[in-house]
């Protein structure tokens, strides 16, 4: 055998070693970061809300007859600077250049008096476009009723449109707004980032497999007793003292790789619009589907019923005759084997000709027959 014969050999039994290996040693799971799948308990944004009016709009504002607290809102603004409407005029005034709207914001952590945040601003009447529009200085407040932001400025509407001869032409959404960077921050939330000698992780979902690998990951880096699970979604690590150490410290442990295994098997169905989503964990029993389609048809046709044109008596009677038609197609019977991974599932459900309203009941027969290896949630 010579040199070349000995290369093409042991080419070909390296090449079968590496398919072999590929079947039986299991791929690596998935890694994570810990700030992917984890977060810190009270370091989270916060929701504000307020309401205002945009001014300057170009015919297109609020309907005053139809939206009267447009035109009271107008008249409390302008009183607080110093102009009054004499009684009785308020309530005739057609104003078609301005618009009630709601101006809604999201708040960072850590955000501080000064900074600059974005708002979007919704229309709350019937104003037919914002575009143009100015938003007049509006408070924007938290859940508990208190001042955080004040918003102000021009408002960047995506869509277009134009109406001429009862024509109407629209594109996007002309009755909401963006102004980026149009409210300034006047009073920060406290966060626990600085508050007692330890601080709490919260999953984003509740899983032991998962608290244990972010526990473990912690302290192997950081030390023994650094990190503790308390339950499958709360960890609590103990931090530093100083501030700038816990910004270092967070800073470090938030890119430590978490190893995260197969999630738990899931089938989600939207019962609304007929969507269904699976994971790659479902599995199935051994078991047999069947499925079929019933359809029922009702044709009514009105038949009249007249007198004798010499009878002095009787009516004109109006009956249905209703002819019902039943059709029932052939079903099909497939055999699933058992351990069929999602792949398989669905190469056999669209074998059966289903469509996504019939997975719903398909799928709840093989979980109520224990045929489905997983959790069914519907929402």
């Amino acid at each position: 055998m010579n040199n070349s014969e000995r290369l093409i050999r042991a080419l070909f039994w390296l090449a079968a070693f590496s398919a072999s290996a590929a079947l039986w040693w299991p791929a690596p799971a998935h890694a994570a970061r810990i700030k992917e799948v984890a977060s810190i308990q009270g370091v989270r944004t916060n929701q504000l809300v307020g309401y205002g009016l945009v001014v300057g709009l170009d015919g297109t504002g609020d309907q005053t007859t139809s939206a009267p607290f447009t035109i009271q809102s107008l008249t409390a603004l302008l009183q607080q600077m110093g102009v009054t409407i004499p009684p009785g005029l308020g309530t005739t005034m057609q104003l078609k250049n301005i618009a009630a709207v709601m101006v809604t914001a999201q708040l960072p952590a850590f955000a501080q008096p000064g900074q600059a945040i974005d708002v979007n601003v919704s229309s709350l009447a019937n104003a037919k476009s914002l575009r143009g529009g100015t938003l007049v200085v509006t408070p924007l407040k938290g859940a508990d009723g208190q001042i955080y932001a004040l918003a102000q400025g021009n408002l960047i509407v995506g869509g277009a449109g134009a109406a001429s001869g009862g024509s109407k032409v629209q594109i996007n959404h002309l009755s909401a707004g963006r102004i980026p960077a149009g409210a300034t921050v006047e009073r920060g939330v406290p966060t626990p980032l600085n508050q007692g000698d330890s601080l709490q992780l919260d999953l984003n979902t509740t899983d032991f497999n998962t608290a244990h690998e972010v526990v473990r990951s912690i302290n192997n880096r950081m030390g023994s007793g650094t990190a503790q699970a308390i339950d499958g979604r709360v960890i609590r690590v103990r931090m530093p003292e100083s501030p700038d150490a816990r910004v270092s410290f967070m800073a470090e442990i938030e890119n430590l790789n978490v190893v995260q295994l197969a999630p738990a098997a899931k089938v989600v169905i939207n019962a609304r619009t007929g969507s269904v989503v699976m994971n790659q964990s479902v599995m199935l029993a051994a078991c047999a589907v069947a499925h079929g389609s019933l359809a029922v048809t009702i044709n009514s046709t009105p038949l009249v019923s007249q007198p004798n044109p010499l009878s002095r008596t009787g009516e004109t009677v109006v009956s249905q005759k209703s002819d019902i038609t039943i059709t029932q197609q052939a079903g099909s019977l497939i055999q699933m084997p058992a351990g069929a991974k999602l792949a398989d599932v669905v190469k056999a459900l669209n074998t059966l000709g289903a469509t996504p309203q019939d997975l719903l009941a398909i799928l709840q027969a093989m979980k109520a027959a224990g045929a489905l290896v997983a959790e069914l949630e519907v929402i």
